[in-house]
């Protein structure tokens, strides 16, 4: 099984579709989320790679991406998104860490 190239709490960018966005969770292989993606790739299914839960910047979306689709985004920009909150806090120059839940 292949090692993800992306973390949670990282910016990513599409590569086909140009959209920036955040990883807030990491599948090992494909695992049919919940979660709205693209038509275009609903049925473009890679092997065993990585595949990607991101909060989708300016658009209220998550989308569930295969790694191959991604490069890492550099830009250094903060994520617009509503439920950003919900899983991650800014750590700087564009970059999320993980928000801790109580115990």
């Amino acid at each position: 099984m292949k090692q993800a190239k992306f973390s949670i709490g990282q910016c990513i960018q599409h590569r086909k579709f140009d959209y920036r966005g955040v990883v807030v969770d990491v599948d090992p292989e494909f695992q049919a989320p919940d979660v709205e993606s693209p038509p275009q790739i609903a049925f473009r299914i890679s092997g065993n790679e990585p595949w990607y839960h991101v909060l989708v910047d300016h658009s209220g979306r998550e989308a569930y991406v295969s790694e191959h689709n991604l490069v890492e985004d550099d830009s250094g920009e903060p994520i617009d998104h509503p439920l950003l909150n919900q899983f991650l806090v800014e750590s700087g120059q564009g970059s999320y860490q993980s928000v801790r839940k109580p115990s």
